[in-house]
């Protein structure tokens, strides 16, 4: 399924290539797809709205884990002056302390 991803398709190409793709695991068989299946039934809209402009929301989801995870990190920090100290550390802080390369 890599291959749709490498070529410009249309929202509509796209959904036929999902359902040849689909149509190809359901003929080996394969059970374990069935509740995924579903889910893409349900969102094969959404899903496909990809292919009107390429955009995503990944930076935003990478964003938001990093938040949790610093937050899990930081479990008994109660300064919350000094959570943000750390959040932008973890975010930015890092490049000011890299070696500069010239």
């Amino acid at each position: 399924m890599t291959a749709i991803f490498e070529q410009e398709l249309s929202k509509e190409e796209a959904k036929q290539e999902i359902k040849k793709w689909r149509g190809r695991v359901k003929a080996r068989g394969l059970k374990c797809y069935e509740s995924f299946f579903t889910t893409l039934d349900n969102w094969l809209e959404e899903i496909t709205n990809y292919f009107l402009q390429r955009h995503n929301s990944g930076f935003v989801e990478g964003l938001t884990n990093k938040i949790k995870v610093l937050k899990r990190r930081c479990y008994g920090i109660f300064n919350l002056g000094h959570l943000f100290q750390r959040l932008f550390l973890d975010l930015e802080g890092y490049r000011m302390f890299a070696p500069s390369v010239g």
